[in-house]
């Protein structure tokens, strides 16, 4: 398998996360985005969308973070990841879906201002992202995990962008459930950090 990715995207983390708590070979191929390569036909021919992640894995491509994660737990089928049940798919699509929406509306937004210098209104996105986590600390109080009794790729999707929060300016310090939530995953065997940056309120830490 291949994968086409930058180091500081939080998207591009998810999928990377997802392949070493698996344990699965690959190859992790770097895409500058500040020299355009996301823009470059070869690259379009990956992803017309012109955005990282991509998989390939043997020709066959997938690309966004999200349908990466659900290919690789159904390829190699580990229901564990990625419940079959109705209930168990429909909890995971849940926060799939918050990853894709508020997540990415909120903290995601928020580190976009201040490490690849987005026009986005700080103040909103910071604000959104405070709606998120207070619904995330109310979520996890008495619960290890968002959907299960057991990590899933709905805990992959929002790793990311959660534990770089503070590099928008989005403090954790009020959510102590959500930094614990953090802390176990990154207490799992296979755990892959994503790179640091001094921005926002990492920028004195």
């Amino acid at each position: 398998m291949k994968l086409y990715h930058h180091p500081l995207s939080g998207h591009a983390h998810r999928a990377r996360l997802f392949l070493s708590l698996l344990g699965v070979p690959h190859e992790a191929i770097a895409v500058d985005l500040a020299a355009g390569a996301h823009t470059a036909p070869e690259f379009l021919a990956l992803n017309p969308f012109g955005q990282v992640p991509v998989l390939d894995d043997d020709g066959t491509l997938v690309a966004d973070s999200n349908a990466i994660l659900v290919y690789l737990a159904k390829t190699l089928g580990r229901t564990d990841w990625l419940p079959e049940d109705p209930q168990g798919a429909a909890g995971v699509q849940r926060w799939l879906s918050v990853a894709a929406g508020e997540l990415a509306y909120g903290p995601a937004a928020a580190r976009l201002v201040t490490v690849f210098g987005a026009a986005f209104d700080p103040q909103e996105v910071i604000a959104r992202a405070h709606v998120l986590l207070r619904r995330l600390e109310a979520h996890l109080a008495g619960r290890d995990w968002l959907a299960a009794d057991r990590p899933t790729i709905a805990d992959v999707a929002l790793y990311s962008y959660l534990a770089r929060a503070p590099e928008g300016n989005v403090d954790l310090a009020p959510y102590p459930g959500v930094v614990a939530y953090l802390r176990r995953i990154e207490a799992l065997p296979g755990f892959l950090p994503i790179p640091e940056t001094k921005a926002g309120l990492s920028a004195a830490a």
